[in-house]
Formats: structure tokens, C-alpha cells, sequence
């Protein structure tokens, strides 16, 4: 069974690149080695740096001295979820194999990366003092860059840098803007360093991940969540569209872990067992709020 083991090891390279091509906020990504653990395993530490401003020069007494301070921010994760599947030892190895291949790939395509999508939008979006406009349907091409141009105008003057912002939009909004086809819509789109197409099944102002078991509501019976996954919340709203600027962003996924377990380690049946389990973080810098900018549905 070790060699069984080691066989469907070499799947797991492959599901981090599943993510990556399915997942639509995998470029939000920070950089692994600007975060550490922190004292408690669902936590991470992120360093920040803060500095004084410029002060007047003297030809007598030269510089004014200044302060900069780093200081290591220490964060918790707000995503922490799994599932397990079984797969019948009266498969063949090969045949195994393949189901967990074909398995694994298809519920992170399917099931886990839209979730992420969807929690990642729905966080962001729900941070005070982000950019925000409540506005009525954007029925046509022109309302689309009319609100996105004042979008980027809040973000320009607030001195959010022009690179690295990443415009997340419907595929409908988007399709209204370039149905234009004209000069003024092609520069609006022209200032990002890339244009998301995001469903508007996973591009929600708040979600409610599903237990996967039967939950029990207090005089209301019972609320069968077995299926998992996630769904729009019932106080939440539609997102048109959002920027956000990488650097505003904190987020990372610390824990990653498919696994398998043979029959003879399965202790409940005669089965193969695949496990997978992902916890991450999404938040923003207190001092970055305005690098996201959201426009959501008035209803």
C-alpha cells in the first residue's frame, strides 16, 4: 500500500495547479514569505511598516530626524473548511487512482474554488471604510463607464497607485462595454493590470457556508445543509463590480491538504478515503481601505 500511497502523491502538485487556473482571485495571492505562523496554529504574522513625513532642512542643523517603525501584525484565518469522499476498495488500483485524480480536480474546480471566490468578494466587501456606491441596475455600456470612471476617480484621489489594480466585473457589465466598441470605452478598461470576468453566482456583498450536516433551528425544525458548499445571504446584495489593489489585501492560504487513506487505514469502511482541508485568510490593511473600491445593486 505505500507504493499506493506515493502513486497518488503525484496527483497533488497538479491541484494546486487546478486552483490556480480555475480560481478567479488566485492573483490576489501575497507572496508566501512576507507571512509566518504565529503563536496559535490559525494564525499568521504580517509585517507592516509605518515612517514620519518630510520636515524642513536646515543648512545650520541638516535633517530633522524621522521615525519608522516595522511592526508584525498578527492575524487570524477566517476560512477553515473540508470534506472527505470515499471510494470502494473493489476498484482496482488503476482504477482508483484515476477516480481520485478526476475526483480531486473536479471538486476543487467545481466546489472549492468558487466558494473561496465567493467568501474572498464577500469579505472584502464588507470592510468599513472601503469605497462604496449603492446605485440602481446598469442597464447599458454607458452607465458601466460612467460608474466605472468614477470609481477610478475616488481611488485617484485617494492616492491609491495606479498599478496592480485588478477590476472584477460580471460578464454581462463587461459585455455592455465592449458592445461599445468605442474609444472612450477602451481607455476606461485600459488603466488595470487585469480585467475578471466573475459569475454573478459567486459575486455576492455576503454568503452563508453550508454545514454540510442537518442543523437544528430553535423553533424553526430542522435546516438540511448536508449538501455543503455555499449560497447567497439572505441580507446580501448583488456585486457589479469591484477594485481592489493587490497591495490592500491580505491574503493567503496558509493550510492546504489533500490526503488519502487506504482500506486497511480506513477505520469506518472498505474504502479509499480522500480528505481535503483549506485554511486561508482574506482581509485588508487598515490603512489600505481605500484600494478597494465596490459597487453593488441597490436591491
Amino acid at each position: 500500500m505505500p507504493n499506493s500511497i506515493e502513486l497518488f502523491k503525484k496527483y497533488v502538485p497538479l491541484l494546486d495547479e487546478v486552483y490556480k487556473l480555475s480560481s478567479l482571485t488566485s492573483d490576489l495571492d501575497g507572496a508566501p514569505e512576507l507571512a509566518r505562523q504565529g503563536e496559535n496554529v490559525n494564525e499568521l504574522i504580517i509585517p507592516k511598516i509605518d515612517m514620519s513625513g518630510l520636515a524642513n532642512y536646515s543648512r545650520n542643523g541638516g535633517y530633522v530626524d524621522g521615525d519608522v517603525t516595522f511592526t508584525n501584525e498578527t492575524v487570524k484565518c477566517n476560512f477553515d473548511r473540508g470534506r472527505k469522499f470515499t471510494v470502494d476498495t473493489l476498484d482496482n488500483l488503476e482504477t482508483a487512482m484515476m477516480a481520485f485524480g478526476r475526483l480531486a480536480s473536479e471538486f476543487i474546480r467545481t466546489k472549492v474554488t468558487p466558494e473561496i471566490d465567493a467568501f474572498r468578494f464577500a469579505t472584502y466587501a464588507s470592510i468599513s471604510g472601503i469605497g462604496t456606491t449603492d446605485a440602481a441596475a446598469l442597464s447599458t455600456g454607458a452607465n458601466v463607464i460612467t460608474a466605472l470612471r468614477a470609481a477610478v476617480n475616488a481611488m485617484d484621489e485617494a492616492e491609491v497607485p495606479s498599478t496592480e489594480r485588478y477590476l472584477y466585473i460580471t460578464p454581462t457589465l463587461l459585455g455592455l462595454i465592449r458592445d461599445l466598441d468605442t474609444t472612450k470605452s477602451k481607455e476606461v478598461l485600459d488603466g488595470f493590470a487585469k480585467i475578471v470576468k466573475v459569475p454573478q453566482s459567486r459575486f455576492y456583498t455576503g454568503i452563508k457556508q453550508l454545514s454540510g450536516k442537518v442543523e437544528t433551528i430553535s423553533g424553526s425544525g430542522t435546516d438540511d445543509q448536508t449538501a455543503g458548499g455555499f449560497k447567497k445571504a439572505d441580507s446580501a446584495k448583488n456585486i457589479n463590480f469591484m477594485i481592489i489593489h493587490k497591495p490592500a489585501v491580505i491574503q493567503y492560504q496558509k493550510h492546504v491538504a489533500p490526503k488519502v487513506f487506504t482500506p486497511e487505514q480506513n477505520q469506518d469502511s472498505d474504502g479509499w478515503i480522500f480528505g481535503y482541508r483549506n485554511v486561508g485568510i482574506s482581509d485588508a490593511y487598515e490603512n489600505k481601505v481605500a484600494g478597494i473600491y465596490l459597487h453593488k445593486a441597490a436591491s
